[in-house]
C-alpha cells in the first residue's frame, strides 16, 4: 500500500523515526448537477463533492527554497519565497505557491517548505481539480503554521490570494462546497447570499458515471465571455422596464412577451439562466421528497436549454447524453464544466452499466476520441488526515 506520508518522507529523504513533522490534508473534487452556466454573482447550483480527491503533504527544508513533487506525474518544481510568484511552466504547483502566498501576506512566519501532491481527480472536464489543491494545501499549511483562522476566514483569504496570484477571481462557491460537504449529501448553493443548504440523496440505487469525451477544446474563454456579455445586456434591456439585481427574479412569461429590442442570442442566453435557476430549484425538491424521476426531469431539461439556448455543447455530448438516455436503467444524463467538450454525469442503475459502457465503443469509432468512464459517488469534505491514514491505491490517476 501506499501512504502520501510515506511517498512525501522518500521523496524528501527525511529521518526514519519520524521526528520531523508532516502535516498532510486531502480536498474533493466537485460536481455542479444543475446551475454552472448562469448568472455571474447570482448562480443557483446543485452540487456535491466526490470520492475523488487531492492530497498535499508539507514539511519543514532547512534553506529558503519551496520544493514541490508531483507524485502522479513524477514531476518536480521549485520556487522561492522572494520570487513567488505565477509562472506558467510551474503548472500544479502555482495553485499550492497560491496557498503559500496567502499565509505570507499575512505575515506568518513562512520559510523553506517541501510539497508533495497526489491525487485522482480527472483533470480539465470541469471537476474542481485546480481549486481541490488550493484547498487542500491552504488546510495542510494553516495547521502545519498553527494560523488561527477558521474555515470562513480562510475562505476569504484563499480567494484573495488567488485573485491577486492568477489575476482573476476564484469561483467562491466551490471552496464553501468543498468545506462544508456531506457525505452521501448534494448541497443547494446560492451566490447571492453565499448560503448552503444540505439536501440528502434520494438516488441511492443509482450508480453514478462521470464519462471523459475526449473532446479537445479551443477557444472556451472567448465564447463564455460572449454568453455572460449577452446575460448582462439582457438585464440591462429588461430594467428599462422594471429594476431588478439579476434575471433571477425576471419571470419567463415576461422575457417572452419583452418586445423591448432583444436581439434573439441574448434571449436565449437570458432564457437559459431563468429557466436553470428554476429547474435547480425544482430538482433539489424534488430530491428531497424522494422524487428521483422529477429530479431526473429537470436535468434532463437544463441540458436541452445548454444545448438550444445557452449553445455550450457539441455534438460528442449530445451523442454521449442521447444515447445513455435511451438505455433501460438510466435515470438521467448531463454535461457538466465549462461545455465544448469535456465531462457528462450519468445516473443509472447497476443492470444498465454493460450497456452503457458498451455504446462507447461506438461513440470512439464515430468521433474518434477514446472516452474515459469514472464511476463515483457523493463525497466527504476537505479535511486533515492522519500520515497513515487512509492509503491511496495508487501513484497513477
Amino acid at each position: 500500500m501506499l501512504y502520501v506520508g510515506s511517498i512525501h518522507r522518500k521523496e524528501y529523504d527525511l529521518d526514519a523515526d519520524r521526528s520531523e513533522t508532516v502535516v498532510i490534508a486531502e480536498a474533493p473534487g466537485r460536481i455542479h448537477f444543475l446551475g454552472e452556466h448562469g448568472e455571474p454573482k447570482a448562480g443557483l447550483f446543485l452540487s456535491s463533492t466526490i470520492n475523488r480527491r487531492v492530497r498535499v503533504a508539507v514539511s519543514s527544508r532547512k534553506d529558503a527554497s519551496l520544493r514541490f513533487y508531483a507524485a502522479n506525474a513524477q514531476e518536480r518544481k521549485r520556487a522561492s519565497l522572494v520570487n513567488l510568484k505565477y509562472k506558467r511552466e510551474d503548472r500544479w504547483a502555482n495553485y499550492i505557491k497560491a496557498a503559500v502566498s496567502l499565509f505570507v501576506e499575512l505575515g506568518c512566519p513562512v520559510k523553506g517548505l517541501n510539497f508533495t501532491l497526489w491525487g485522482d481527480i480527472p483533470q480539465h472536464v470541469g471537476l474542481g481539480s485546480s481549486q481541490a489543491v488550493e484547498i487542500a494545501a491552504a488546510l495542510a499549511l494553516r495547521e502545519f503554521l498553527g494560523v488561527p483562522l477558521d474555515n470562513n476566514e480562510l475562505l476569504i483569504e484563499l480567494a484573495g490570494a488567488q485573485e491577486m496570484f492568477f489575476g482573476k477571481a476564484p469561483p467562491p462557491m466551490d471552496y464553501l462546497i468543498a468545506l462544508n460537504a456531506e457525505k452521501d449529501t448534494f448541497i443547494l448553493s446560492d451566490e447571492t447570499t453565499m448560503s448552503l443548504t444540505p439536501v440528502a440523496s434520494a438516488l441511492s440505487e443509482y450508480t453514478l458515471l462521470l464519462t471523459d469525451s475526449r473532446v479537445p477544446r479551443a477557444g472556451v474563454e472567448e465564447e463564455l465571455r460572449e454568453r455572460r456579455r449577452d446575460i448582462k445586456k439582457g438585464l440591462e434591456i429588461l430594467n428599462r422596464k422594471k429594476p431588478r439585481s439579476s434575471l433571477r427574479e425576471v419571470e419567463a412569461p415576461e422575457l417572452t412577451g419583452f418586445r423591448g429590442g432583444l436581439s434573439e442570442n441574448i434571449r436565449r442566453r437570458s432564457a437559459h439562466i431563468i429557466n436553470e435557476a428554476k429547474r435547480v430549484r425544482e430538482a433539489a425538491e424534488a430530491l428531497a421528497r424522494n422524487d428521483p424521476l422529477s429530479f431526473a426531469r429537470a436535468v434532463t431539461h437544463s441540458q436541452e436549454n445548454l444545448r438550444d439556448l445557452y449553445e455550450v455543447s457539441c455534438p460528442e455530448i449530445d451523442w454521449l447524453i442521447k444515447r445513455a438516455q435511451e438505455i433501460d436503467g438510466v435515470l438521467c444524463s448531463r454535461m457538466t464544466g465549462r461545455g465544448f467538450g469535456g465531462c457528462t454525469y450519468t445516473f443509472l442503475q447497476e443492470r444498465a452499466q454493460d450497456e452503457y459502457r458498451r455504446r462507447l465503443d461506438d461513440y470512439e469509432r464515430i468521433f474518434g476520441f477514446h472516452p474515459v468512464v469514472y464511476e463515483a459517488c457523493l463525497g466527504p469534505p476537505a479535511r486533515l488526515i492522519l500520515d497513515e491514514e487512509d492509503p491511496v491505491e495508487s501513484a497513477e490517476i
